[in-house]
């Protein structure tokens, strides 16, 4: 059998944890290999070593065959390996083509020929149908769009093995079919992909093959054609694992949120929020769908304080919380679960205990006349990291040592242990495996039936559909419709979500 990549026996140890347990992959030419697990099984340290990042304590690498010393990703590159992280690595005020060359410029002259990188990005761009602008600033294009980028990138430089490491994690639905028409196309010209994910259904609708790791050791490499979305969870968790939420039927009391006539502006001036009406009740999960873009993070941000409002009104049980600070929002009963982890959810160079308490480290028992008590600071971080399983060597550990997961697992921890009584989640589940988004939405759904109030954000239509009581239809920075999950469908709700209000719900 002819593999382009062999990893034989990999360990991988950091200190304190073995990160890849003799772990084998085996990929063939011209498929799409699934490498599944949940968040920190070692999946990405895995291919990390594949493309020289890490240097492995044992095993062997073998590519075409031959052995491979992969030292660095320089490396890598030169045995045609690329990677395209989930982290992009691009330079925001560069070009598209500056960023596609940045490291191996052609040169005319001594001079980088920027003109003659720029048709090359051109063609490879139409080449793979990835419809990017070369001259295009970074800053300026979508998520979606710097990640072809990035594909772009390794293209650029001869990849004929690609490793994407969970590429779908910050795409909008209609990016996510796109992404997957342009792996099968990088596959029909030859091209092998090694797709991090822990997606089931983007693993059966396009991969030929799936290794399984669970807890940094290899489970075992199974055709996509002969298993079901059923049996690759359990591998993947070790358990049988629930896919719909059980939850009794919803007993909303009293309004805590109320939005009247609300209007936002984005960074760049433009109204994003346009006159917004909305109420979230005690004991309710209020879902917002919408495609993004239509001004739900401004209108989160308006809520929780990061983003000033322009005119209307926002308040908590008849309290006004109309521009006041991210503090006095927090202190008046919010708890924000912010779409973006580690721009707003954590301090990633302080260690997980502290990140704890970043909302009540100023209060007692945490601290006293300006002192912190770490005693009690990293006792609390002990309880929560037992209770929301938050997989992590010990509580002193860096927030960016921990996988995406268990920092998302850590967030709502501290947000929730607050017992506020509105909770604003924003894509919590973003880029989790199935045995945390169930934790996760059964944390939710426990929090509703206490009576809280939740206002869940999410571009997972299956989310939405999944865990709301209520949900609100969000185009153009207005509610435009409500529906109730149980009377409408993914269908409908799309429709909704693109303008139609002609839809009826219930798909009548």
């Amino acid at each position: 059998m002819d593999y382009v990549i062999e990893m034989l026996n990999i360990r991988k140890e950091f200190p304190g944890i073995v990160a890849n347990d003799n772990i084998n992959l085996q990929v063939k030419k011209g498929e799409i290999h699934a490498l599944l697990g949940e968040n920190g099984a070692g999946k990405s340290t895995l291919m990390n070593v594949l493309f020289g990042l890490y240097q492995p304590e044992k095993g062997e690498i073998r590519v075409r065959g031959e052995k491979a010393n992969i030292t660095d990703p320089n490396v890598a590159n030169g045995l045609g390996i690329g990677m395209v992280h989930q982290h992009f690595m691009l330079v925001d005020t560069f070009t598209v083509t500056e960023n596609i060359v940045l490291g191996s410029e052609p040169k005319k002259m001594g001079r980088v020929n920027l003109k003659k990188a720029e048709q090359e990005v051109q063609e490879l761009s139409e080449r793979y149908g990835l419809n990017v602008d070369p001259r295009a600033k970074i800053r300026d294009i979508s998520v979606g769009m710097q990640q072809r980028v990035e594909i772009l990138k390794t293209l650029y430089r001869g990849a004929e093995i690609l490793i994407f490491d969970e590429p779908t994690a910050v795409l909008t639905p209609q990016e996510i079919k796109e992404l997957i028409q342009i792996m099968k196309s990088l596959v029909s010209e030859g091209k092998s992909i090694i797709l991090i994910t822990h997606k089931l259904k983007e693993i059966m609708e396009v991969c030929d093959r799936c290794t399984v790791i669970r807890k940094g050791q290899g489970i075992g490499t199974v055709d996509v054609a002969e298993t079901n979305p059923t049996d690759l969870a359990s591998l993947m968790v070790g358990r049988e694992v629930s896919f719909s939420t059980e939850k009794k039927p919803a007993e909303p009391q009293e309004t805590y949120l109320s939005i009247k006539d609300l209007r936002v502006k984005d960074v760049r001036g433009v109204e994003m929020v346009k006159g917004l009406n909305l109420d979230v009740k005690a004991g309710e999960i209020v879902g917002i769908a919408g495609v993004d873009g239509n001004g739900q993070s401004e209108l989160i941000e308006a809520i929780t304080g990061l983003r000033k409002t322009e005119s209307g009104e926002i308040k908590l049980h008849d309290k006004a919380l109309t521009n006041l600070t991210p503090r006095k929002v927090t202190q008046s009963g919010i708890s924000h679960i912010p779409q973006d982890r580690h721009k707003f959810g954590l301090v990633l160079d302080f260690p997980i205990g502290e990140n704890m308490v970043l909302q009540s480290y100023y209060d007692k028992p945490f601290s006293k006349n300006g002192v912190m008590n770490f005693k009690n600071i990293y006792k609390k971080a002990n309880e929560l990291i037992e209770e929301y399983d938050v997989r992590t060597p010990d509580a002193y550990t860096k927030a960016r040592a921990l996988s995406g997961g268990n920092q998302q697992k850590a967030i709502i921890g501290r947000e929730v242990d607050r017992s506020p009584d509105l909770i604003i989640a924003a894509q919590p589940t973003r880029g989790l495996d199935v045995g945390a988004i169930e934790f996760i939405h059964q944390r939710l759904i426990e929090e509703r039936d206490k009576g809280r109030a939740v206002l869940l954000l999410s571009f997972e239509l299956e989310e939405i559909m999944n865990l709301s009581d209520r949900i609100a239809v969000m185009f153009d920075g207005q509610i435009v419709s409500e529906v109730k999950p149980e009377e409408t469908n993914e269908q409908d709700l799309g429709l909704l979500m693109a303008g139609n209000t002609t839809v009826k719900a219930g798909g009548e």
